[in-house]
């Protein structure tokens, strides 16, 4: 497998379309080389909205490619709204838009009510117990790994040998969700997070019926551990969110059903694909490997490096609530501003040759978990500490893992996915 260089030629923005989810698995040289275009050229590029069966193709939207723009829509959430829909283009229904992106998709005051009450339910105790327990994970699946490769000729797939199984059993031991439902978990996850990928959903021509579906399945799983939580708590924290009161407010079993989804998708796809891409990114640059291998004190600039250069979530979207320009662009009230992650993290003008994979690179002020303004992801800490449990594990106990094949990438614009990353086991140290 050979790296690729992003592409120093000019780039044609005009064949360029975003909304074309087969644009998303060509080679990341060609997607980042645009992005670059896009900062130059057309900071504010418009593009007419993907077709979804089922939801009106709605008039089109702003993609924002310069880290300044970025950051300054993120900071105005008066300006420019979440509760419109912050994980869909098209518009959808609003009650569907809430209960699929939770607190993503809402704006104050009842953002601010929610989280408040999510917050003080993450508390500082829990979230260490969480720490704790992640290295055991990692070990175990980490071990399973190696038996697998035994069993298999030393052969093993990242994704579902190790990316996977780690974020989804660290949420699931989160929630506390008994064993037995755990892969239905993975499979409801993977429908919702698809971007209507063929592979993961039965009809490609009707992706809604899935998501829907897929929903239900996991409300009703939440349900039941809220109504079992408050007849008999424990030390999870579904139990901390059907108890926890602010203002004299609960969540109710709607709105712990929807965080829980939204767990799935920040907590679990998210670090997932963290950790595959930066397994390839690894394999693509043995000297940084190398390098962390042999310093385990790179492990924190190292993790947010591995972040800002996978940019697992691609995008989020915001929808003007009222006329305005922001940084020289005019916009009219119900604009839609697809705010990508992706192309700010490798801007120039905020990070010094942002081609290059530097583990040791200081400040990084990435936008991988958000940006500035209220919607900074809430379980950045956690999955930080995911990510670096995970990779030293990786680096110490598979110092033998070699990447054998390409990527089988995700179709899908808004979740910077891998579903399959062959890698094989030699005879270890």
């Amino acid at each position: 497998m050979t790296v690729e260089a992003v592409p120093s030629g000019p780039v044609d923005l005009d064949a360029v379309d975003l909304s074309d989810r087969d644009w998303w698995i060509g080679p990341p040289s060609v997607r980042y080389a645009t992005f670059a275009a896009l900062r130059r050229e057309r900071p504010f590029a418009f593009f007419a909205e993907p077709e979804m069966p089922g939801i009106p193709v709605g008039p089109g939207y702003w993609a924002v490619t310069r880290y300044a723009d970025l950051e300054a829509i993120s900071s105005q959430p008066e300006v420019f709204c979440s509760g419109r829909g912050a994980v869909s283009i098209p518009d959808v229904p609003a009650d569907l838009n809430e209960f699929y992106g939770s607190l993503i998709s809402m704006d104050d005051p009842r953002h601010a009510k929610i989280r408040r009450i999510v917050s003080k339910a993450f508390t500082p105790r829990m979230l260490e117990q969480l720490v704790d327990g992640v290295r055991a994970v990692v070990d175990d699946v980490l071990t399973r790994a190696r038996r697998t490769a035994e069993a298999q000729g030393g052969s093993i797939d990242v994704v579902t040998d190790v990316a996977a199984p780690i974020p989804l059993r660290v949420i699931c031991d989160m929630m506390g969700v008994p064993e037995e439902d755990r892969a239905m978990v993975l499979a409801r996850s993977n429908v919702i997070l698809s971007g209507g990928d063929p592979e993961l959903i039965e009809d490609e021509n009707d992706p809604v019926t899935a998501f829907l579906l897929a929903g239900m399945e996991l409300a009703g799983l939440m349900e039941r551990l809220a109504a079992e939580r408050l007849e008999r708590p424990r030390s999870d924290l579904t139990t901390a969110l059907v108890t926890t009161e602010v203002d004299g407010e609960r969540l109710s079993n709607q709105e712990i059903a929807s965080f829980f989804i939204l767990l799935l998708v920040a907590g679990n796809e998210t670090t997932r694909n963290a950790i595959s891409q930066g397994v390839l990114a690894l394999h693509e640059h043995p000297d940084q490997r190398a390098r962390w291998a042999a310093d385990p004190r790179l492990d924190r600039t190292a993790v947010e490096e591995v972040v800002r250069w996978t940019s697992p979530v691609t995008w989020m979207r915001r929808t003007a609530t009222r006329d305005g320009e922001v940084n020289g662009h005019r916009f009219r009230e119900g604009d839609k501003f697809l705010l990508l992650y992706a192309a700010a993290n490798r801007d120039p003008a905020v990070f010094r040759d942002p081609e290059v994979l530097d583990l040791a690179r200081d400040p990084n002020p990435h936008v991988g978990f958000g940006s500035k303004g209220p919607h900074f992801c809430l379980g950045a800490h956690l999955a930080r500490r995911e990510l670096a449990v995970t990779f030293r594990a990786l680096l110490d106990q598979l110092p033998d893992l070699e990447v054998t094949g390409e990527p089988d990438r995700l179709r899908s614009s808004f979740v910077n996915g891998v579903k399959r990353l062959p890698a094989r086991l030699g005879r270890g140290r």
